[in-house]
């Protein structure tokens, strides 16, 4: 079950950082009843600070260097998290692969936004895999994470149809705007308590 409100959101990134800047034009629109309380970084150049200070919002950069494996990192990772008393984390465009170090310190509270339609096309490249596959439909699918690449729960999803005459960049185009509407849409039930996870299935509270 969800924490009890409100809502503290940690972000992870490492680019440019367009779901975040979704994320808070909700928050400041009073359309989702969350903080972001920091914005974590492992790309000290990644376009989402700028969006973060901008804002005012709390951000670390927290490269890998220095870290023997990926677990240690984590574990570093989790210890910035706690630190800002954050009760959910959404990985927004966050190039790294989380181990169990995270995954076990927030079960059933790390969001992910893939833009396929899990569990097609996983991993990276999707819009690319889709293309080449043929598919009518795709779009993308906001999820929970755990060990596996793409594999945990599906939260919702939002379909965008294929053009005959799309490109991967105009196919990306038009799944991103579809995140940006999906992916605050699973953080606000979240956040209302509206999320119950059972075994694979994430049931929708009234």
């Amino acid at each position: 079950m969800p924490p009890t409100l409100p809502c503290r959101i940690g972000v992870l990134v490492s680019g440019s950082g367009t779901n975040l800047q979704a994320i808070i034009d909700r928050i400041e629109a009073g359309e989702l009843p969350a903080a972001i309380a920091c914005v974590i970084s492992n790309n000290p150049d990644a376009y989402a600070l700028k969006r973060a200070a901008r804002h005012a919002i709390p951000a670390v950069i927290h490269e890998k260097g220095g870290y023997a494996n990926r677990r240690e990192y984590d574990a570093a990772t989790v210890d910035i998290l706690q630190k800002h008393s954050v009760n959910l984390v959404v990985l927004a465009g966050f190039m790294r692969i989380l181990t169990d170090v995270m995954v076990n310190a927030f079960p059933n509270a790390i969001m992910n936004i893939h833009p396929a339609l899990l569990p097609a096309f996983p991993g990276l490249h999707a819009q690319r895999q889709a293309l080449d596959y043929g598919v009518r439909y795709s779009g993308c699918t906001v999820h929970f994470v755990d060990c596996g690449t793409d594999t945990g729960p599906v939260i919702l999803q939002s379909v965008v149809a294929v053009e005959q005459d799309d490109t991967e960049e105009t196919l990306s185009a038009r799944i991103q705007k579809e995140e940006h509407r999906t992916f605050p849409a699973a953080i606000k039930l979240f956040s209302e308590g509206r999320i119950r996870v059972e075994g694979r299935h994430v049931r929708i509270l009234p």
